[in-house]
């Protein structure tokens, strides 16, 4: 089983700069790739970038160009480095391992950008 721990939200203004943390713990070995999900206030969950074990990165086209994923296998961790922020990237930001018997979620992190 995998364990996620997430970190770095917060409040931010416009064209500002965030990097999110999630590292996991237990049964890592299993993960083949890790990714990062938001949900905006009234919206389902989407997906804002994944990259896999070969360090194959995708990205939503919101974000593309101004977010970047990134992993560091020595820690376990993969980041969520943000910036140009804007107020349409409010949202409670997931971390997800996905594992071939199952996907685990973090808790959430909430990032709000002020305008």
């Amino acid at each position: 089983q995998v364990q996620l721990l997430e970190s770095g939200g917060g409040l931010v203004q416009t064209g500002g700069s965030l990097r999110l943390s999630c590292t996991a713990s237990g049964s890592v070995s299993t993960i083949y790739a890790m990714a990062w999900y938001r949900q905006r206030p009234g919206k389902q969950r989407e997906l804002v970038a994944v990259i896999t074990s070969r360090n194959s990165t995708n990205y939503s086209d919101s974000v593309k160009g101004r977010f970047t994923i990134s992993r560091d296998n020595a820690k376990n961790t993969v980041y969520l480095q943000m910036n140009s922020l804007k107020p349409e990237d409010t949202a409670v930001y997931y971390c997800n391992a996905k594992c071939p018997i199952r996907n685990t979620w973090g808790q959430g992190t909430q990032v709000t950008v002020s305008s």
